[in-house]
């Protein structure tokens, strides 16, 4: 198998794989959707024609990413969703190393969930 063969098949399997996750991530809250579909719709970029056609077909991907691919931007409520499931998350584990007094690792990911907050609340556009 060739170098190009291999690397097309990874994308593929890790294209599947997201888009696995994130489409259970829309039944369950914990799991985000978006950041999934942005990397299933990079794998399968890469990957096939065919299957960046289909993944962007869907109803799925209409509703959580295409206007943030195409006007660089999300509605208010996907934007919510996002910081709320990741601030969820990340506040379980926060809570989780500080009750065992790890704190080096609590201020790693306090300084991610701040980015995340900066990022969707001031650097992607807000879409009506």
């Amino acid at each position: 198998m060739s170098a190009g063969k291999v690397k097309k098949s990874l994308y593929i399997a890790l294209g599947c794989l997201c888009l696995t996750l994130g489409t259970i991530g829309v039944a369950v809250p914990v799991l985000p959707t978006a950041p999934f579909y942005l990397v299933t719709g990079w794998c399968f970029a890469r990957s096939s024609e065919r299957l960046n056609s289909s993944f962007r077909s869907m109803k799925l991907y209409e509703k959580h990413l295409r206007s943030y691919v195409e006007r660089k931007g999300m509605k208010r409520s996907t934007k919510a969703g996002i910081l709320v499931c990741v601030s969820l998350l990340m506040g379980l584990g926060v809570f989780l190393m500080a009750r065992r007094g790890i704190w080096v690792p609590c201020a790693i990911l306090a300084l991610v969930w701040l980015g995340h907050v900066i990022y969707f609340g001031f650097c992607v556009k807000t879409i009506r």
